[in-house]
């Protein structure tokens, strides 16, 4: 069997069997390279999760270091990788989802693409 499928905006699912959608789907694609707005999309997409005081301040000091070496001359790219693998594990644990098409996983992804190779132990924290 072949599919031609055309041109697709929004959000684009391909499953083989049935597919059933609980709460709608929510997408955000992001257009920029710059780490910098990349890491504002995911400190608004953390922002909107109800985690624990505990966990929401272990998150706010790791974005606040990403954020530190974003400014610096030359960013650690294992430093950063290593800080959103930590994000992802903390946002995990607190019960949090963090799924391949979420806006969060789609934020960290972001960032591990941008990190290249060495984001790949983030895509793989996100099980992308």
């Amino acid at each position: 069997m072949t599919f031609h499928i055309g041109s697709q905006q929004g959000n684009i699912n391909n499953v083989a069997g049935d597919q059933t959608i609980h709460g709608g789907q929510h997408g955000q694609f992001a257009t920029t390279t710059d780490p910098r707005a990349m890491l504002g999309l995911l400190r608004s997409e953390l922002d909107h999760l109800a985690l624990p005081p505990e966990v929401a301040s272990q998150v706010n000091t790791e974005v606040e270091s990403l954020d530190a070496e974003l400014a610096s001359s030359s960013p650690d790219r294992t430093t950063m990788a290593q800080r959103l693998v930590r994000i992802t594990r903390l946002v995990t644990a607190a019960g949090a989802a963090v799924t391949a098409g979420g806006t969060l996983a789609g934020a960290l992804s972001s960032l591990a693409a941008w990190l290249g190779p060495i984001g790949d132990s983030v895509l793989r924290a996100i099980g992308q």
